[in-house]
């Protein structure tokens, strides 16, 4: 897949999974993967994007018990969630992985291993939840950061892309960093088309803080890639759902 010539300066050296290399590799090591109904498979068979988070965790005395939450976003705009449940029946024995469609049946899971059950009543570090893991920070680079800036809004097509307030306010950044949001760029079903989102964060003289959310995609008439940016991730992430809805 070719990708404009900026993006591809910050692809990361190893490519996260793809939303359904990631589906396929949940369900491959889960031992009641074929437990799950077929339309759930179905639905995240046309995701677009997915993404990963910790919700709860246990270890005590060559006992673990670890909760994961796996979100995928579909085609049409909705978001699917899959419940991953790992543990290891006895002390120091390999991780055996469930998963499940809801919450109810993940703690149900839960509560047949006989380990403490998930509450703040648990002491840290026996139990993280993700409440109690800080926000990542930004680690910027000084790299013509302001110059980046510049290219950036430069090849947004959007109309309603930041105006020149912004650009005047951003032509003082001092240092910047790039992230890919919801790993690489995900294909929807059939159509073929690839989206991919990024945070610019840029840091300004007085130390405050300024991000752009770009939207690149392949939801053009040529199929060729487009670059949209935005204010917020919220307004990002609503673009490429009203998107992805018109092409599905």
């Amino acid at each position: 897949m070719s990708v404009p010539y900026e993006t591809a300066a910050y692809e990361p050296a190893e490519s996260p999974e793809s939303p359904e290399e990631h589906l396929a590799r949940l369900l491959g090591r889960a031992l009641n993967s074929f437990e799950l109904p077929d339309e759930v498979i179905r639905r995240l068979e046309c995701a677009l994007a997915h993404d990963s988070s910790l919700h709860s965790a246990y270890h005590s005395a060559g006992l673990h018990r670890e909760t994961y939450r796996h979100t995928w976003l579909l085609a049409d705009g909705s978001a699917v969630t899959l419940w991953e449940l790992v543990h290891n029946p006895t002390p120091g024995s390999a991780a055996e992985h469930e998963v499940y469609v809801d919450e109810e049946e993940l703690q149900a899971a839960t509560a047949r291993l006989g380990l403490p059950p998930d509450t703040r009543d648990v002491e840290l570090p026996a139990m993280m939840r993700l409440w109690a893991i800080p926000e990542p920070r930004h680690v910027f680079a000084s790299d013509d950061s302001a110059d980046h800036a510049r290219r950036l809004l430069r090849r947004a097509e959007n109309p309603d892309r930041p105006g020149a307030r912004t650009a005047a306010l951003l032509a003082t950044a001092t240092a910047h960093q790039i992230t890919q949001a919801f790993g690489r760029p995900g294909r929807a079903g059939r159509t073929g088309l690839s989206y991919a989102l990024y945070e610019h964060a840029f840091l300004l003289p007085d130390g405050t803080e300024i991000s752009l959310w770009e939207v690149e995609h392949t939801a053009t008439p040529d199929g060729r890639h487009m670059c949209e940016v935005y204010m917020s991730e919220d307004a990002a992430r609503d673009a490429m759902e009203r998107r992805a809805a018109r092409q599905g």
